[in-house]
This record gives structure tokens, sequence and C-alpha cells, in this order.
């Protein structure tokens, strides 16, 4: 690979592989990737815990300010503590757009995304890294797919960790999460305008990787 730094920004919709295909072009690439998602399931494990009210977007921010959220290649820790499982689980699931929603608490993740993007080349994936955190990352990409394929990808995950699910109902949270995210006031997901879209309905996440390291291989044989 080139030497030289560049940021990747990928956001979409839940379901649609940020995460997955993040993780394993950085592998191919070996650049560092940075979940911005695990960081907001993981405040939202902590107020689930804790007794916090997603609604309370100061008392979310409070306690975020005292929480270390380490993250390790595949993994997530709030301290000493994996929880890589826990913040994956149905319950986060549908209360993280909420705690994602505070204006507050999306200041403070962003300042610790941006400095987690000042070290080698990264690849951050979120709903706002192209739009708000990154707006002058080298690529933008905006993955999207259909309400049921996403559930579909949810639920097998869901299945391979033993845990109980309903197709149905997977489909309406994602819906319900999609229309949330869109029109929150504060850094709503959306499109930048200089991104390059993928609808990956269609598409194995093993082929939305290889989709997108053609895109990163050919900007770097063009910007080297």
């Amino acid at each position: 690979m080139s030497g030289k730094k560049i940021r990747i920004a990928i956001d979409g919709p839940a379901g649609s592989g940020k995460s997955t295909i993040a993780r394993l072009l950085a592998e191919r690439l070996g650049y560092t990737y940075l979940d911005t998602g695990a960081m907001y399931r993981a405040l939202t494990l902590i107020a689930i815990e804790e007794g916090i009210d997603p609604a309370d977007g100061e008392a979310l921010a409070e306690r975020l300010h005292s929480m270390e959220i380490r993250l390790e290649p595949g993994r997530t820790f709030i301290g000493y503590d994996d929880v890589s499982e826990a913040i994956r689980t149905p319950r986060v699931d549908a209360l993280v757009s909420q705690v994602c929603a505070h204006p507050a608490v999306r200041r403070e993740m962003v300042r610790r995304q941006r400095e987690g993007a000042q070290i080698n080349s990264i690849i951050m994936e979120g709903r706002d890294i192209g739009t708000v955190v990154l707006p002058d990352a080298e690529i933008k990409l905006f993955l999207t797919a259909t309400s049921l394929s996403r559930a579909k990808r949810r639920a097998k995950q869901l299945e391979q960790a033993g845990i109980d699910f309903d197709l149905e109902a997977l489909e309406s949270d994602i819906i319900r999460r999609d229309r949330m995210d869109s029109t929150r006031a504060d850094s709503p997901l959306r499109k930048a305008e200089d991104a390059i879209e993928i609808d990956n309905t269609d598409e194995t996440l093993i082929e939305s990787v290889d989709h997108i390291e053609r895109i990163v291989r050919n900007y770097l044989e063009d910007n080297n």
C-alpha cells in the first residue's frame, strides 16, 4: 500500500454492514479501524445497566465524560471489561439511536473520534463521519440496502450468537432507527454530497469489501 496517509469515512443506516466491511477492509489494507457505533453502544449499555434514562442527554453526557471506551480490532472495552457481545444485543439495539441523538453526547464522541483520526491511515464508520466527524476525508462512502436485507443480516448475527429473534420485528426496528437517525436535529444520517453511494442489497459482505477495496486502490493509484 502507498505510504500516503488517507482517511476513509463509511456512513450508512443500521444493518448496512458498515462495521464488518470496515473491519475487513482495514485488515486488508493495514489501516486502523475505528468503530464509532461501538462507542455509542457502550454508552447505551452503561445507561441500561446503571438505570440512566436514555432521554436524559445531560446525565448521559456526564456519565460519558468519566467513561474509558477502548476499541481494539473486533473488540470493545469499557475500562478493562470486554463488552463486545453485550453491546450487540437487541436491548442495546432498541435504545442506541435515542442515546445517539443528544447533542452533548455527540459533541464528546466526535471529539474522541477526531482524536483517533490523527494517527495513521484510518477507516471510520458511523452515521455522520463524512458529514461531521471527517468532512475532509479523502474517501467518503455511503452504504445502503433494503430494510429486509438488513434485517436478515442482523438475524444471522443474532442466530450465530444464540439470541432469539423475530425477523419482522427486526425489520420494523431497523425502519424505526432509520427514521430516528435521519430526522434527529443534531448530525442526522445523510449522504455527504461528495460520497460514493453503494447499494449492497445484492452483495455479500465480502463482495462489498472487494468493491470498496477497488475504489481505494484506484484512488491511491490516481493520487500517488
